[in-house]
């Protein structure tokens, strides 16, 4: 199954917003045909990533933000589901960009609790194996590599995202930055780690440093899983 399926490759309608249960084992996990998206557990205590993320930030990130982008994603997919049967599409713009933001939201969010870890159990130091080898072949070195994807991290605008994708095409790994989670979207790529520098992911610790809160991020990156990321995409 192809995995350019996911909701970056296809984030203006609602049918490619189901594709995310191509990824699995990157972002949401599969959804029956049918039934509604739910919000996956967090993979770790909400206070296992301290201090590098609070636990209350964690606990209201999970059940308060991504709950809303699950709920949002549903509603957004049952009125364009009630449209189909309707003909009545004269709000298809508004739930078809529903449906990517939402959808975004959950499938990075998603993502985003799986690539990160306690910090010495998992979480932390230097990649090795595969991950470690295109990352040095895409970006030179590991910290060159870091020091790309922190300044992206810092330069988002507003809300949004710092991803690392795998591209298919060619095998490489690139740096893209999200706006919000659905804007500036890269066709042909997948994204296999990224983080989340929406204010609500950080605030309560940081304030405005956002810059303090990705240098501390790096405690509790989980390499482990972004190598089966990579890897389940054929890297």
């Amino acid at each position: 199954m192809s995995t350019r399926r996911s909701f970056l490759a296809a984030a203006a309608a609602a049918p490619a917003v189901l594709s995310m249960h191509a990824l699995p084992a990157i972002g949401a996990e599969p959804t029956p045909d049918g039934t509604a998206h739910v919000l996956p557990a967090l993979p770790y205590a909400a206070d296992a990533l301290e201090p590098h993320i609070d636990a209350k930030t964690m606990t209201i990130h999970h059940s308060k933000h991504h709950a809303a982008y699950v709920a949002g994603l549903n509603k957004a997919e049952e009125e364009l589901a009630k449209a189909r049967i309707s003909g009545d599409y004269a709000l298809i713009q508004h739930w078809s960009k529903q449906a990517a933001f939402h959808g975004g939201g959950h499938w990075l969010h998603s993502m985003f609790w799986k690539v990160m870890a306690p910090p010495g159990r998992g979480g932390g130091g230097k990649p090795t194996g595969k991950i470690m080898a295109a990352i040095v072949a895409s970006f030179g070195s590991y910290d060159a590599f870091t020091a790309q994807f922190s300044a992206a991290a810092n330069a988002v605008e507003g809300s949004g995202w710092a991803l690392l994708h795998y591209r298919q095409s060619d095998g490489k790994l690139l740096i893209l930055q999200a706006e919000n989670q659905h804007k500036l979207s890269s066709w042909g790529s997948t994204p296999i780690l990224g983080i989340d520098v929406w204010e609500h992911a950080y605030y309560l610790t940081y304030q405005n440093r956002r810059a303090d809160y990705v240098k501390a991020w790096w405690n509790v990156v989980n390499w482990a899983q972004v190598e089966q990321n990579l890897v389940s995409l054929g890297g």
